[in-house]
């Protein structure tokens, strides 16, 4: 019976079992070709489908399409508009296109569904594809659909948390803090009413403040005492916890119940703000709408109240100082006669007010750091979520694998940047002519610009030298240049000149002038202090990170010269790079101790890894094993010179971290130098000061993270030499 049915499931056991004589469609055997095709494609699918049959639209659907429907009442053999009639008025505009003739398909369609007892907001994806029968004559719809609501959550999530940050960013004082946040969620989660609370000078009283509740429950504003909801409201607000009630004052006490019903409040989250262990502030959001909280939301507000209460703290602090100053000011201007007192009060203050700067500005970087990494691991966790799926075919797969690989390298070039910045980059300089570097980053702008921009490049008549890392200049000089373009808004004449001879106040030598000016907007003045701090931009959200300018700068400093910048609004900017200029290099003697490397003999060459960190130490070795090499690993640089000097010393190459406990890296690699010339060294590291200051002293080094392809493109090289 029904063999075309076969393998289809538990929906097609089900389908087998309907008593479907009862329908329009009749006995299974009656079916038209057309639908017997249909629903086997749909049955054998492991994507959520439904095959909606004539002009009823008819419900048939195989497994996947069963986790949409939550606890629904049985669909199989029901009116589409039946299954989903609390949505059908959204749908049957879409389902109406697609019987007649056209193909729907609707991303991140937002419905209000019943399913799992109860009103849930959705988002789906879904296509509706006409079916046609052997004449042309559409007979029915395909929909196929995924759930994409964890989705789309997220990215609201992070949305409305950067549209908070932005609001904050202005607020200095506390209650406007908390005025701003209730007005958010006010808005964002479609709240009939929002306010905060604050505490008056009896810490068991507070007021219920602002302006959004006003309008929906005016009675709500006044002032409450603690006890009126319960000990147990007192006892988990003191100890900072979030009060949360359900719609089910039945789990209070009967006082705190009344008081709940008495002020006509369906559902209610009162949220601590606890200092010095004294209830100082609350935050209370009330919703009249008769629903439960969603996890969303009940996530969304914890995290909004941690948010809420640093950002409180942020505020109190930069209060403090603002005081101290205030005090400071009038002290010089009341008690000129007491210079001793004063120089030490005002030593005291400035101490406070660098330690408050320098707090404000790790915040910032922290901040700033945490937020990219963690947009970078959540992208890789999802990745990963996905990956373990077993039915996943390979082009996701591909994707969310590549998806991952990229996600590493920004981690990495974010880490770059950052050691840039901080002049801790470990550089490789070289002294080589600047002029044809400037011309081939010019013409490759040029191309990628079109048109509407001009890139002029002014170059001196002789050749100018410079030292400097390579890799570095040209990141620096591609970053002044997307810089002006942006500020030109891509349209009008971007200058990039090469001055040769040029002297910097403060600093010893000749120095090359590399400028980069624009026409564009121009910065306003307040700001030019602040443009080479990380993560500081004046772009929209999304269209810069702020570590641009911040690369530069470091870069520069490192390199042992300096960055400037002049601007007029409305006019333009100019920002010049100075490095070090050199005389032009004459030609080197052939062949060196460590240019002289003997061929590599035949078979698997033997690699000694060094390496402190056991996990990563296995890791390097498996990766070299899988490509052909023998390896021995030890953790030490006193176990590298052991085993160098036992039977198996005969190895073919040094692999070695540089930071490690007793002999560090860079000084192993020294001794081997003096010891065995022509053995290739090559190190590496994710951060080391003293490579950091004085450089690799011309070892080979690969920087972390390296990627396989890498570490076997360099170890190959060195071998081949």
């Amino acid at each position: 019976m029904a063999k075309w049915l076969h393998g289809g499931g538990l929906m097609g056991e089900r389908i087998r079992s309907y008593d479907w004589a009862n329908t329009t469609l009749g006995p299974l055997q009656t079916w038209p070709q057309a639908l017997k095709t249909t629903v086997a494609l749909c049955l054998g699918s492991r994507f959520p489908q439904a095959v909606l049959w004539g002009q009823e639209l008819l419900t048939l659907h195989n497994d996947a399409f069963m986790p949409i429907l939550g606890q629904k009442p049985q669909a199989l053999g029901r009116p589409f508009s039946e299954v989903w009639q609390e949505a059908w008025p959204e749908i049957s505009p879409m389902a109406a296109r697609a019987l007649a003739g056209e193909a729907v398909f609707i991303q991140d369609f937002a419905l209000t569904i019943e399913r799992n007892g109860g009103p849930e907001r959705a988002y789906f994806t879904f296509c509706y594809s006409p079916i046609r029968d052997h004449h042309g004559t559409v007979v029915g719809m395909l929909d196929t659909v995924t759930e994409t609501t964890a989705t789309v959550l997220a990215n609201q999530r992070l949305n409305f948390l950067d549209g908070l940050s932005r609001a904050l960013a202005g607020a200095t004082q506390a209650d406007r803090v908390l005025a701003i946040i209730t007005q958010q969620l006010l808005e964002h989660m479609q709240l009939s009413s929002c306010a905060y609370a604050i505490m008056g000078p009896d810490e068991d009283a507070f007021t219920i403040c602002g302006d959004a509740v006003a309008p929906g429950s005016p009675h709500l504003l006044g002032q409450y005492h603690l006890h009126d909801f319960g000990q147990l409201a007192i006892s988990r607000l003191r100890s900072g916890q979030a009060l949360v009630i359900n719609n089910n004052l039945s789990e209070l006490p009967p006082e705190a119940a009344a008081t709940f019903q008495a002020i006509d409040v369906s559902a209610t989250i009162c949220i601590p703000f606890i200092e010095d262990g004294r209830l100082t502030a609350l935050m209370a959001i009330h919703d009249k709408l008769p629903r439960q909280w969603t996890s969303y939301e009940q996530t969304l507000i914890s995290e909004v109240t941690e948010r809420c209460w640093a950002h409180i703290q942020r505020v109190q602090a930069y209060a403090e100082t603002r005081e101290t100053m205030a005090a400071l000011q009038a002290l010089n201007a009341s008690l000129e006669h007491r210079v001793e007192e004063r120089t030490t009060q005002l030593l005291h203050t400035e101490a406070v007010l660098r330690q408050a700067q320098k707090l404000e500005a790790i915040g910032q970087l922290t901040g700033g750091v945490a937020h990219d990494f963690n947009n970078l691991l959540t992208i890789m966790r999802s990745s990963l979520h996905f990956l373990q799926r077993p039915d996943l075919d390979i082009s996701r797969r591909e994707r969310y694998l590549k998806t991952m690989t990229d996600s590493i390298d920004r981690g990495a070039k974010l880490t770059g940047q950052l050691l840039a910045f901080a002049r801790r980059q470990a550089l490789s300089p070289q002294v080589f002519e600047a002029a044809p570097r400037l011309e081939a980053m010019a013409d490759m702008l040029d191309t990628a610009t079109g048109a509407r921009m001009l890139v002029e490049l002014q170059l001196p008549q002789t050749p100018c030298y410079i030292r400097a890392d390579l890799s570095q200049l040209e990141t620096a000089v591609i970053n002044l240049m997307l810089n002006g373009r942006d500020a030109m808004l891509g349209e009008g004449t971007l200058r990039l000149q090469l001055q040769a001879d040029q002297s910097l106040p403060g600093l010893d030598g000749v120095f090359a002038a590399i400028s980069v000016a624009d026409s564009g907007m121009g910065i306003a003045p307040e700001l030019l202090e602040r443009i080479f701090d990380p993560f500081f931009t004046t772009k929209a959200p999304g269209e810069g990170t702020g570590l641009g300018l911040s690369q530069v700068f470091g870069f520069a400093k490192q390199s042992g010269g300096d960055v400037k910048v002049s601007s007029t609004p409305g006019q333009g900017t100019r920002f010049t790079l100075y490095l070090p200029q050199e005389p032009a290099p004459t030609n080197s003697a052939p062949g060196s101790a460590n240019d002289e490397l003997p061929a590599q003999a035949d078979g698997e060459p033997l690699i000694l890894v060094v390496e402190d960190n056991p996990d990563l130490g296995n890791f390097t070795a498996q990766i070299l094993k899988d490509h052909g090499y023998r390896i021995l690993l030890v953790t030490s640089a006193e176990e590298a010179l052991a085993q160098l000097s036992g039977p198996q010393g005969d190895v073919d190459a040094v692999f070695s971290d540089v930071v490690m406990p007793g002999i560090g890296g860079l000084a192993l690699a020294r001794q081997l130098q003096q010891q065995r010339p022509h053995l290739p060294v090559i190190l590496t590291s994710g951060y080391s000061e003293t490579i950091a200051e004085d450089g690799h002293e011309g070892f080979c080094f690969l920087a972390k993270p390296y990627s396989a392809e890498q570490l076997c493109q360099l170890l190959n090289k060195r071998l081949r030499a």
